[in-house]
Formats: structure tokens, C-alpha cells, sequence
């Protein structure tokens, strides 16, 4: 009787991308911003994404969320080409992500609870009471109190308008949060609060985060890993530990200069 052959190990199940980009070409007029720009966004993780100034990192955020058409390549989200999409894909993929943008990107006339259920006021047909306690749970979430339901934006501090912002862009429920600069213009004891509010939403919800940010503490804080744009397109995405070691100029300057020694020393 011959011998059985040794059962081959199960394959290691590879994670879900969720966000793909492939080969991003994108431009202004003669200026080229990212040529054959390749990054691939995983299910679960928070991705910090940095560069140098003019490197486009709103400008992959945009691209990536619909604002600006790309020149070339192609993106896709959840699987979709949103270069070629139906209306109901389009609409899927807008509940399924959440924006928090720089400035909060806040109505000015609208209250902060009527801020937070403007997203549910469009994409559900729930009661109103169903959205008001939605909204109020949300807000709680982003860690403000029932203080600040009535509150315009011109009333509110600049980490309490990101806070709300970030209550309306996880309004949805959505599997992806981006957020530009999340942290920009808090100071040191309120950006890391929002950091760990981001890292524990990030925890308990599953989220997978795409963050723009110039925040090293940040990025030691809370990124499992780090995209860095230069020379238009991704040169690495690692972790940090992992970019500590890694010979490009730019790399080296940022993580292993004298603010990257003090976040290493910190962290």
C-alpha cells in the first residue's frame, strides 16, 4: 500500500481590500500631482497616509471619494470602479464611508444634533424620533453631551466642530472612515484624546480608517500602518517601525528626524 501524501496546510486567508487604486494618474492642468500610483487599503486597519507639502494627499482623498476625477488609473471601492458605477452603487458606496473633513466641513445654520442627522434625514426614510435618537447616540459617541444638541457651529470650539464631525460621518454606520487631518490645529492634550476616540471607535466598531495626517504622534498612537506619498506616488506602506529603517530621503528626514525622535521616544 502506497503512502498517504501529507495533507498540504490550509492557506493563510489574505485580507480583504477594500480600497484599491491602481496605476492614479492625476493632474492640474500641466502640473502632474500622483503618476502610477498603486495603494491597497485593507479591512480593519487605520492607514495614516503622509508626505511632504504638495505630495497630494488630499488629492488621493478626493480622488478616492469621488470629488476629483482622476487622469488615469483606476479606483475601486468594495469592489465598485468608481469610474463606472450605477446610481445605486454610487449611493451604496456614500453609506458605506464617512468623511470627516479638515474644517469639519460643518452646516453653519444647522444645530450640532441637526448637523449629525442630516445623513440620516437623506439616506433613510426611518421617523423622526428614530433620527433624533440616532443623531444623539452618535453624538455621544464622538464624546460631547446632550449640552451641545443646540449649539451652531460658530458656538463651538475647534476640537468639539471635529468631534461633530465626526459624529456626522459615523451617522451611517459605515465600514471606511476617511479623515483629513483629523488632529490639525488641537493642541497637544485634545489631539491625543481624539486619537484615542479614533483608535477605540476604530476598535469597537471594526472600522477601517484612511487617515491624512502630518501628526506623528498620531501615527505611533494609532496607524497600523503608514502610506507615504512622494515622488507622486506611494513609495512604501509599512508600519513604522518598519519605515524607521528605510533608506529614502524623505522617509528618513520625517520619521528619524529631530519631532520623529521625539514621537519615537514618546510612543
Amino acid at each position: 500500500m502506497s503512502a498517504r501524501a501529507p495533507s498540504s496546510p490550509v492557506a493563510e486567508q489574505l485580507p480583504e481590500v477594500l480600497i484599491e487604486v491602481r496605476g492614479l494618474l492625476s493632474q492640474f492642468g500641466d502640473r502632474t500631482i500622483h503618476e502610477n500610483l498603486d495603494l491597497d487599503v485593507v479591512k480593519g486597519e487605520v492607514l495614516g497616509v503622509v508626505g511632504g507639502s504638495g505630495a497630494g494627499k488630499t488629492v488621493l482623498l478626493n480622488s478616492i471619494i469621488g470629488l476629483k476625477e482622476p487622469e488615469g488609473g483606476s479606483i475601486r471601492i468594495f469592489g465598485h470602479d468608481i469610474g463606472n458605477m450605477s446610481k445605486a452603487q454610487s449611493e451604496d458606496i456614500e453609506k458605506r464611508t464617512g468623511t470627516l473633513f479638515q474644517q469639519g466641513a460643518l452646516f453653519s445654520a444647522l444645530t450640532v444634533l441637526q448637523n449629525v442627522a442630516s445623513p440620516l434625514v437623506e439616506h433613510t426614510r426611518l421617523s423622526r424620533d428614530m433620527i433624533r435618537e440616532l443623531a444623539e447616540m452618535k453624538i455621544a459617541m464622538a464624546g460631547l453631551g446632550p449640552e451641545s444638541h443646540y449649539l451652531k457651529p460658530a458656538e463651538l470650539s475647534g476640537g468639539m466642530r471635529k468631534r461633530v464631525g465626526l459624529a456626522r460621518a459615523l451617522a451611517l454606520d459605515p465600514e471606511i472612515l476617511f479623515l483629513d487631518e483629523p488632529t490639525a490645529g488641537l493642541d497637544p492634550i485634545g489631539a491625543a484624546a481624539f486619537d484615542e476616540l479614533i483608535r477605540n471607535l476604530s476598535d469597537d466598531l471594526g472600522l477601517t480608517v484612511f487617515m491624512i495626517t502630518h501628526d506623528l504622534d498620531s501615527l505611533y498612537a494609532i496607524c497600523d500602518k503608514v502610506a507615504v506619498l512622494a515622488d507622486k506616488r506611494v513609495i512604501e506602506k509599512a508600519t513604522v517601525a518598519e519605515l524607521q529603517g528605510s533608506e529614502h530621503p524623505w522617509i528618513k528626514e520625517y520619521f528619524m528626524g529631530p519631532r520623529g525622535r521625539a514621537a519615537t521616544k514618546a510612543a
